[in-house]
């Protein structure tokens, strides 16, 4: 339909002049976002209620496992999980109706959100299914997560539009690239890109709303990078790689904001809905992708700054309780719990409380990073 709409808008004439707004990536990303968080109070309601039908429950720590967590997060058992499908459903469709269907980038990121958001469902019916917190093993997540990187690095690397963007390395504050051609290197490197994305989002999917709001925030950021990257003015004035290509990411990203704040309608505190790993999974997968589309992949370190803090609070608890284990035979932790967000409910702070702060910084963090845009 929106195709339709733009192919109008070329046709010439009086009468047709109206429809030239459907050319404008603009116009188109903003409606991708505002459809895409109408479709989710839409169907919200009545995609919670079949969850609830199917009993996808989410199972919730054991106090043997951790007492004190328990306590704070025992209520939850039982609340629908796989809650992802809502906003993959809202994401893609509101994607079709407004995004160019003549871009491949577009259908890259569709096919992103669904094979990571397969992993992810994969993943949650283990869990329910078992009714265990434990769903499946954290290598076979891996080798999904790195065959998704393999098909986005054959989409660049094998096309020789694209190969040469593939290739090069930029950072921020830096106008040319550092690295003009990593050669092979490109595919561990979009590996190391899309699964770290993909995994730091699936461990701040921890608290009610907190991975929904900080997804919304930095899905604007890389709206407003992918538009730069895709407007030859735009980019030259900034000073930052030109891919066409790129440019109508924007609608997508515009796309996972509204359906973000969409989900976030039911997940907020207390969540009716959680989004489970097959949200979290392809949210992350998807922010990896854009990165590398419009070759930002380095700034997503600052636009996901609260993810990257969550997954390295992670490994930072695992590797010294490993290091003290082996050296004086008890393991011991830096955090009270990891992810971090737990470590701060464990210290007192209300549920709430934690959520908002994080979103704020999410939000300072995806500032900082558009800021970057001049600082070249």
């Amino acid at each position: 339909m929106m195709f339709y709409l733009y192919k109008l808008s070329e046709g010439g004439g009086e009468w047709l002049k109206v429809f030239n707004v459907f050319q404008y990536i603009s116009f188109r990303a903003v409606a991708a976002a505002m459809t895409a968080f109408l479709l989710s109070i839409l169907f919200g309601h009545r995609v919670i209620r079949k969850l609830i039908s199917l009993k996808v429950g989410q199972p919730i720590r054991t106090a043997e496992e951790v007492h004190r967590l328990f306590e704070l997060h025992g209520k939850k058992a039982g609340t629908p999980t796989m809650g992802g499908v809502l906003l993959h459903g809202t994401l893609i469709a509101s994607t079709l109706l407004w995004a160019r269907p003549d871009n491949a980038a577009v259908w890259l990121a569709i096919f992103t959100i669904l094979s990571c958001g397969a992993l992810g469902f994969w993943d949650d019916y283990l869990k329910v299914s078992k009714k265990s917190s434990a769903g499946a093993s954290e290598r076979a997540k891996l080798l999904g997560q790195v065959a998704v990187a393999g098909v986005v690095a054959a989409f660049f690397l094998l096309n020789p539009d694209t190969d040469l963007q593939a290739r090069a390395l930029y950072v921020p504050f830096y106008k040319a690239p550092i690295i003009e051609n990593l050669s092979w290197w490109t595919i561990g490197f979009f590996a190391v890109v899309i699964v770290g994305a993909s995994n730091a989002v699936n461990l701040t999917d921890g608290l009610d709303g907190l991975a929904a709001g900080c997804t919304a925030t930095s899905a604007f950021a890389y709206g407003v990078l992918s538009y730069a990257a895709g407007n030859l003015k735009v980019a030259q004035y900034l000073q930052i790689p030109y891919y066409p290509l790129a440019g109508e990411l924007s609608v997508v990203c515009m796309a996972l904001v509204g359906s973000s704040i969409g989900f976030l309608w039911f997940n907020a505190h207390p969540a009716r809905v959680f989004m489970g790993d097959t949200g979290s999974l392809a949210i992350g997968g998807l922010l990896g992708v854009v990165a590398i589309c419009c070759k930002q992949e380095l700034l997503l370190v600052l636009v996901g700054g609260v993810f990257v803090i969550e997954a390295t609070s992670v490994l930072i608890q695992r590797i010294v309780f490993k290091v003290t284990k082996r050296m004086k035979g008890e393991g011991r932790r830096v955090f009270r719990m990891a992810p971090i967000h737990h470590h701060f409910e464990l210290q007192g702070w209300p549920e709430n409380i934690v959520i908002v702060r994080f979103w704020i910084l999410s939000f300072l963090f995806a500032l900082l990073a558009l800021a970057t845009l001049k600082l070249r």
